[in-house]
């Protein structure tokens, strides 16, 4: 791969902060309630969550031109989940696509699987977690 960018970011764990190299992200950390936490900062989950969301949102526009489908409508809502697992830890994910009705049916599903298969961080999940894809 030839990088165009390169984030970097420092943590120092699950109760601490999560700073980017360039300060525009410098955050208190924190375990959710459901986890044991008093909540009171974002879980890496909640970051991952946005992460995916943003960057599924931005393929879709990119997979919608080579289409010439009109997606500017177009609301991605991704829901991280964490659990136990056979190895310890793992994470899942339900990526909830709202289309307009313009593209209900089968130009819709062929956006949204389009889009699965060219977003850099569905390819990255690929075969390690689960992710469901939903239309709404």
């Amino acid at each position: 791969m030839n990088a165009l960018y390169t984030a970097v970011a420092t943590a120092n764990g699950r109760e601490g902060r999560a700073v980017s190299s360039d300060g525009q992200i410098d955050l208190t950390l924190a375990m959710p309630p459901a986890l044991g936490g008093d909540g009171q900062g974002t879980n890496p989950e909640q970051l991952f969550a946005a992460g995916y969301a943003a960057c599924f949102a931005s393929a879709m526009g990119a997979v919608s031109r080579e289409m010439k489908v009109d997606a500017k409508d177009v609301s991605v809502t991704a829901e991280v989940s964490i659990g136990k697992d056979d190895t310890g830890f793992g994470l899942a994910v339900v990526m909830r696509v709202e289309l307009p009705d313009s593209l209900a049916g089968e130009t819709g599903q062929k956006l949204v699987e389009a889009t699965h298969a060219y977003c850099p961080y569905s390819k990255a999940t690929r075969g390690n977690i689960d992710v469901e894809l939903v239309i709404e």
